[in-house]
């Protein structure tokens, strides 16, 4: 990955991509106050709401896509992917839904995160890109493979076109988890093998979300895979931890756009 920094902003963009509009930004940049400081993106937070819009505007600047034309979801921890051709008139949101596709020029794509997993994807064959947000359900629901197969069913895409950027998340080291994921990651994938870690002192588990993953867009055929590899629980200096700052906190953001 590559850091680029616009004004006072901080994002990063996937090396496979380098003429692609996308960012996966910082919390640095923004005028949001402590404790959402500085570019908090969400607006369910407690953050003043004139000042989540403007983190929002200053995103959409350094990427240089339309505001007008940007397109979000209302997260729920879900395995469901929609098919965006634009923003919805009267709403701010396009549906209930946690990952995205278009084949739209400039329509840009943009979630929230604050540990859970960014999914980036780009067809470049067929012109199309995605996003998903997922967190522990939706990694066990297939989020990832959804926006895969959406993107088959929907526009003609081979997986093996299909380039996927695993953004900041929470790692392996400090996603402990209890026996129900564990259980879930079994149901899932058949296995925990990669998957999950036991602490060799009380056998508490750990989930890696982005082998998880990986693993989940492997079996959809996809082969182009590249992982960021920062845990956004150990670096609070950069992004918003729901885990590490206990739930007061703020969300940082992803946007892509052909």
């Amino acid at each position: 990955m590559n850091a680029v920094t616009h004004n006072d902003l901080v994002y990063y963009q996937f090396a496979c991509w380098p003429g692609l509009k996308h960012g996966m930004f910082t919390r640095k940049g923004g005028v949001s106050d402590a404790p959402w400081a500085s570019l908090n993106l969400g607006g369910t937070q407690g953050d003043d709401l004139d000042a989540v819009r403007h983190n929002h505007d200053l995103m959409y600047e350094a990427v240089g896509v339309d505001p007008a034309k940007a397109c979000t979801t209302w997260l729920v921890h879900s395995a469901d992917t929609v098919i965006v051709n634009g923003p919805v008139q009267g709403r701010r949101w396009v549906a209930l839904a946690d990952g995205m596709v278009t084949d739209q020029p400039d329509v840009a794509l943009v979630m929230r995160y604050a540990d859970c997993t960014p999914l980036m994807y780009h067809d470049p064959v067929q012109g199309v890109v995605g996003a998903a947000h997922a967190g522990w359900r939706g990694t066990v629901t297939g989020a990832a493979s959804s926006v895969v197969h959406t993107m088959v069913d929907a526009y003609g895409c081979k997986p093996r076109d299909i380039q996927v950027g695993i953004g900041p998340s929470i790692g392996p080291d400090r996603y402990q988890v209890g026996e129900e994921v564990v259980q879930a990651v079994v149901d899932y994938y058949g296995t925990t093998d990669s998957l999950i870690r036991r602490d060799p002192a009380d056998g508490t588990a750990y989930l890696d979300l982005w082998a998880a993953n990986t693993l989940d867009l492997q079996r959809a055929g996809v082969e182009q895979i590249e992982v960021a590899g920062i845990c956004t629980a150990t670096r609070t200096d950069e992004f918003y931890s729901h885990r590490a700052e206990k739930g007061r906190t703020g969300r940082f953001g992803t946007v892509i756009a052909l």
